[in-house]
């Protein structure tokens, strides 16, 4: 049972009565999310928001991949609520991450907050930090910030700011080539990258978050962590110890591996995307499972360094009250579909992980509606008793939480600057290559890995029709002013 203090109320009993009294008290208030303090009011609960680069929903063990270890997160998503389909809406270059970063923190849809002054933001205190600030919340960051501000200038505290990825040797593209030395190596620390400054990236955002956390402890008011890794994103470096537990006979190849995207100009030259040129051309199912084996690696590395930081808030005494949420900006294909990288709209590098566990959370509960990863901040403000402001176009995901309503969005958007359109509604997906008029239209529930185009049949012309109406509201409300029109021929129709 948590141990109470002095910031809980309970009148005076019999020492039996008041045991008694105490642990129904705790009980009741831990399972509604309503910790009081001494004068009866509520109390905020505190939000630690931990987030991830570059990090698939398909790459967690609890969510189905049995190949990889990742025991801490696996614990968060079993301990609360697990939401099955969050997304990205997509990015304005081939940074994805400053995109979703710069959705997460202003609350705008993608190409509004692609225009969006964020001085003047930051001014107005319509930014997610400032926003928790003004609710009496002691504010903290650490890691990738990837925004157009200075984290100084909207957080109380921060810790080491990174910027959007490690410097790289060349030796790190266009590898590794089955038979020929590979001159990369991941635990190798004089390559730089993520050993740079001495230790681990993954490991100083755990030592960071931990002394942040003992810091708290002396605090009487709530905190707000924002908690963001490089990791796993590029150049995908851990420990030996880690790569070690992947060997390459036990990893297995995507199902829907191919040795080259079939629309990959389409997309934006895969050739000269950086993230594409990770591996070589054509993909190998070697280089390809050695993409992955330090893919896992990095990302069980990152998995040690949550387990620290969850063992620290525990320590604080102030778990109880803690709202812990993992979530990523965006996925990654990493050999999926003949792709290594992120700038596509195929459900491996759109969709993230994003689980949720507190207060008043249900355990083990699964939520399949669509959801945006950037309704964590909606949701976060909502838990620490901020109306939501008129600004926010993003949804909180409490009443899906709570079950009080059974509707989130009607579809989802995704876009990636003028080469790439998504759209998704009643499980069916619409991907749209303007550049060669070509659309992909995938059945989501029987098709998953989106491996068979229903776009040709004759039959689907009129959800190819109805999706692409869709795709121009979506435009409208996520202020998409590119014109698809001359992008859709006429659907077939029999006897036309």
């Amino acid at each position: 049972m948590p141990q109470l203090s002095k910031t809980y109320w309970l009148p005076k009993l019999t020492p039996i009565a008041a045991l008694i009294a105490a642990t129904v008290f705790v009980i009741s208030q831990t399972v509604t999310g309503n910790l009081l303090r001494a004068d009866g009011t509520k109390a905020q609960p505190n939000i630690l928001f931990i987030f991830a680069d570059d990090h698939s929903y398909d790459s967690i063990h609890e969510t189905g991949n049995d190949e990889i270890e990742t025991p801490n997160i696996d614990e968060i998503a079993k301990a609360g609520t697990r939401f099955n389909f969050a997304y990205n809406m997509g990015g304005w270059n081939g940074a994805l991450c400053v995109a979703s970063r710069t959705m997460l923190n202003s609350g705008r849809f993608m190409w509004n907050a692609n225009r969006l002054n964020l001085k003047e933001e930051q001014a107005s205190d319509r930014l997610w930090s400032l926003q928790m600030k003004s609710a009496g919340y002691e504010t903290y960051f650490t890691g990738k910030w990837h925004v157009k501000l200075k984290p100084a200038d909207i957080f109380d505290h921060v810790g080491s700011v990174r910027g959007g990825m490690p410097k790289q040797t060349p030796a790190g593209y266009k590898r590794p080539v089955e038979g020929k030395p590979d001159k990369w190596s991941p635990y190798d620390k004089s390559k730089g990258g993520f050993w740079q400054g001495g230790k681990h990236w993954s490991e100083v955002v755990g030592d960071e978050t931990i002394g942040f956390l003992e810091n708290a402890s002396k605090s009487d008011k709530p905190f707000f962590m924002y908690i963001a890794f490089n990791a796993p994103h590029d150049p995908r470096q851990s420990p030996k110890e880690f790569v070690d537990k992947y060997p390459l006979d036990k990893i297995s190849i995507p199902a829907d591996f191919q040795p080259e995207y079939p629309y990959k100009d389409a997309i934006g030259n895969t050739k000269k995307l950086r993230d594409e040129n990770l591996a070589p051309f054509p993909r190998t199912e070697y280089a390809v499972k050695v993409n992955r084996q330090e893919y896992y690696a990095i990302i069980t590395h990152m998995d040690q360094q949550i387990g620290r930081i969850l063992d620290a808030l525990e320590k604080t005494g102030k778990a109880d009250n803690t709202y812990v949420f993992f979530a990523a900006d965006h996925g990654l294909a990493v050999g999926h579909h003949g792709l290594i990288g992120k700038q596509n709209m195929h459900e491996h590098s759109v969709r993230v992980p994003f689980f949720v566990k507190g207060p008043g959370i249900k355990a083990n509960q699964q939520i399949n509606h669509r959801i945006y990863v950037q309704d964590v901040m909606p949701t976060v403000m909502e838990l620490g008793g901020i109306k939501k402001p008129t600004f926010v176009q993003f949804k909180s995901l409490l009443p899906l939480i709570k079950e009080k309503t059974n509707e989130h969005y009607r579809s989802i958007y995704g876009g990636y600057i003028a080469l790439q359109r998504m759209v998704i509604k009643d499980n069916m997906k619409l991907i749209v290559y303007p550049t060669i008029q070509k659309k992909l239209l995938y059945d989501l529930n029987n098709d998953p890995l989106e491996m068979d185009n229903l776009a040709e049949a004759e039959e689907q012309a009129g959800t190819i029709e109805d999706l692409h109406a869709e795709l121009k509201k979506l435009q409208k409300e996520t202020g998409d002013s590119l014109n698809l029109d001359s992008s859709f021929v006429k659907p077939v129709t029999k006897g036309g």
